[in-house]
C-alpha cells in the first residue's frame, strides 16, 4: 500500500511542478509519465490517456483553459451562425501531435500487458461547453440555441461530429486500442431532444470510424443516462458504459444483448470498508452476467478516495477474473 501512496505523491508533486492542466496534458513526456503512473502502481488492464475532452478546442479556433477552482472557460463563446463559421474543423495531427506521439510511447510501455484507451468529447457534449462558455448547471444557453435557432446549433455538432470521427482514427492510428466516446451532458436533454441533437451525431461519428477501423471498440459513456438507455446502442458503439444510479441487472435487460457493458461501481463505494468493496463487486459482477462486461466504476476516482482502497478494488475484480 505504501506504493500507492508514492503514487498521489508523484502526481501532487507533479501538479505542483506543472500548476497549468493544459501544460501537463499537452507536453508528451508528461503525458505518458502521468498515464502510466496508475498503471505501474495497481496494474489495471487499461491505460487511460491523460488528456482532456477540450484538447481538440484550440484547433477549431476555439480558445479555452481550464482554471483551478473553476473548471474550463471559453473565451469567445460560440452563439451566432456567424461564431460557428469561424470555428476550423479539427486536423489532429496539426494541432494536437503530443497526442499521438504519447499514444505511440504508450503502447511501446505497455506492450501486450494492458490495453491503451482514448477517449473524445461527444459534439452536444463539446458544443454544450463552448455554447455555455465552461460548466453549467442549468444549459440555458444551449438549449436556447437548440430550441430557437437550432439550425445554428446543427451546423456546430456537425463541425465537431466530423472532427471527432478524425480524432479517434488519429488516436487509433498512433496506438490507442479502443477510444470512448464521453457524452456527459446528454442527459441534459429530453429523449426526444437526444434524438435530435445528440444520437444522429453519435451515429455519423461510429459509422465513419466504423468505416476505416471496423474492429477498434467504441465505447459510450454518458453520465444519468437512465432515461436513455434503450437510445444507446443505436448508435452503434459496442460498448455503453453505465453509471451507478442504473441497477446493472436493470441495465443488462434495458440494453439488449448484443452490446457490452462497462460499470458501474458507485466511486463513493471505495470510501467504505474493505469487505463492503468487496460486496458490492461482487453484486455488479453477478448482475452483469458471465459475458461482455468491463468491471469499471460508474464515473471517476473521487478526490480523497482512499488508495489502499483503490487497490483493493483491483485485487478483488482480478480474482473474480482469474
Amino acid at each position: 500500500m505504501r506504493q500507492a501512496g508514492r503514487y498521489m505523491k508523484s502526481y501532487q508533486l507533479l501538479c505542483e511542478k506543472y500548476p497549468s492542466f493544459r501544460e501537463r496534458s499537452e507536453n508528451v513526456d508528461l503525458v505518458v509519465e502521468i498515464s502510466l503512473q496508475p498503471w505501474n502502481v495497481f496494474r489495471p488492464d487499461g491505460v487511460i490517456l491523460f488528456s482532456d475532452i477540450l484538447t481538440p478546442l484550440p484547433g477549431m479556433n476555439i480558445p479555452f483553459d481550464i482554471v483551478k477552482g473553476k473548471g474550463p472557460v471559453i473565451y469567445s463563446p460560440i452563439r451566432t451562425a456567424d461564431d460557428v463559421a469561424q470555428v476550423r474543423e479539427f486536423v489532429p495531427e496539426e494541432s494536437v501531435p503530443y497526442v499521438g506521439e504519447a499514444l505511440t510511447i504508450l503502447r511501446e510501455e505497455v506492450k501486450s500487458d494492458a490495453a491503451v484507451l482514448g477517449f473524445v468529447g461527444a459534439p452536444f457534449t463539446l458544443a454544450s461547453y463552448v455554447v455555455e462558455g465552461g460548466s453549467s448547471k442549468h444549459f440555458t444557453k444551449i438549449k436556447r440555441l437548440a430550441f430557437s435557432q437550432p439550425q445554428v446549433l446543427h451546423s456546430l455538432l456537425q463541425k465537431f461530429t466530423n472532427s471527432m470521427a478524425q480524432y479517434i482514427k488519429y488516436q487509433a492510428d498512433n496506438g490507442a486500442q479502443a477510444v470512448q466516446i464521453f457524452d456527459s451532458w446528454a442527459t441534459e436533454l429530453s429523449p426526444v431532444d437526444f434524438e435530435e441533437f445528440s444520437l444522429p451525431y453519435l451515429k455519423q461519428i461510429v459509422d465513419s470510424v466504423k468505416k476505416t477501423h471496423p474492429d477498434l471498440p467504441l465505447i459510450l459513456y454518458a453520465s444519468g443516462s437512465g432515461g436513455l438507455v434503450e437510445r444507446l446502442p443505436s448508435t452503434g458503439v459496442d460498448v455503453v458504459s453505465l453509471d451507478w444510479t442504473v441497477d446493472m441487472a436493470e441495465g443488462r435487460r434495458r440494453l439488449g444483448s448484443d452490446v457490452a457493458v462497462q460499470g458501474n461501481v458507485d466511486p463513493g463505494v471505495l470510501f467504505g470498508s474493505k469487505e463492503f468493496i468487496t460486496d458490492r463487486i461482487n453484486d455488479t459482477v453477478r448482475k452483469a452476467g458471465s459475458s461482455k462486461h468491463i468491471l469499471n466504476l460508474g464515473h471517476g476516482i473521487v478526490v480523497g478516495t482512499p488508495e489502499e482502497n483503490v487497490a483493493h478494488f483491483f485485487e478483488v475484480a482480478k480474482g473474480i477474473r482469474y
